[in-house]
């Protein structure tokens, strides 16, 4: 059985531990929030330039845009958005994952796009073909941020570098779930409109001159709202994480007092066996 100090030198150290993780765990709290809101304020606005871009595309007379053609596939480029640090659960592990499986069942050549550390650690230590890699965003990354990110899919798309473009991410979807994902990003596939909202509009200048600058604004929303989704993920996935961890590490210290008042009571028996033998003896 572990000394008495022993012991007390191990709850103090868990102590010591359960008071960081709770501190990391209110830190990241503040922040889920502000990302959370940041992330799902998003979405409708990416739902209704797709609805655009739909009935731009179904215009009569127009030309095929270069990020809407569809061409044979013979290079694949995948976004890989990962947080820059760590302890936030299975988060990091999980996106890698689907992202490396991903590339297995590849018959072509596969190149990467990294944002985030983490990705980044763990495609080159496996050797994968990494043409760009993002870090340091924070937590609050604003437009002008991502750009860089976006232009070079757009330039690669454009000038036939690459044929297809998909975005990894993981998406939020609550406080307690995070969900891997994998969508196509370039060519642009237009949603279809229901027939009920297919209502006829007049574009000026013309529809493709707004189809030929609302495309790229729609890459770098598509890839900006991806961003915001995976620093909504993390914040959450870390939350949970610390909570686990501070709820572990006081359960532990319990464990460990009970543990140290058993090891001091068995002391206690065994001084006061000695005495009363030391006693016996000198009365005999």
């Amino acid at each position: 059985m572990a000394t008495i100090r022993a012991i007390r030198r191990r709850i103090r150290s868990v102590t010591n531990i359960a008071k960081i993780t709770r501190a990391m765990e209110m830190v990241a709290a503040s922040k889920m929030r502000q990302a959370q809101e940041r992330g799902l304020a998003g979405r409708p606005y990416a739902d209704k330039i797709q609805q655009v871009i739909a009935d731009l595309a179904a215009l009569p007379g127009g030309t095929v845009h270069p990020l809407l053609e569809n061409r044979p596939v013979q290079k694949v480029a995948i976004v890989h958005i990962t947080p820059d640090r760590g302890l936030c659960g299975g988060l990091n592990s999980n996106i890698n994952r689907q992202t490396a499986n991903f590339i297995l069942k590849q018959e072509i050549p596969v190149s990467l796009l990294t944002v985030g550390r983490k990705g980044s650690e763990f495609m080159s230590r496996y050797g994968r073909n990494i043409i760009a890699e993002f870090s340091g965003l924070g937590d609050k990354p604003g437009l002008l941020d991502t750009l860089p990110v976006s232009r070079i899919i757009i330039d690669s798309y454009s000038k036939g570098e690459i044929d297809m473009v998909y975005l990894a991410y993981a998406r939020f979807v609550n406080t307690m779930v995070q969900k891997p994902v994998m969508e196509q990003l370039l060519p642009v596939r237009p949603a279809e409109i229901p027939r009920a909202q297919n209502v006829g509009y007049i574009y000026e200048p013309s529809g493709n001159a707004v189809l030929s600058e609302l495309l790229p604004r729609f890459v770098e929303m598509e890839v900006y709202h991806a961003i915001l989704e995976s620093i909504a993920s993390e914040q959450s996935a870390r939350m949970v994480a610390m909570k686990s961890a501070t709820d572990n590490a006081i359960e532990l210290v319990a464990d460990l007092t009970l543990a140290h008042n058993k090891a001091r009571q068995d002391a206690i028996t065994r001084e006061l066996l000695d005495i009363s033998g030391a006693v016996v003896a000198l009365e005999q």
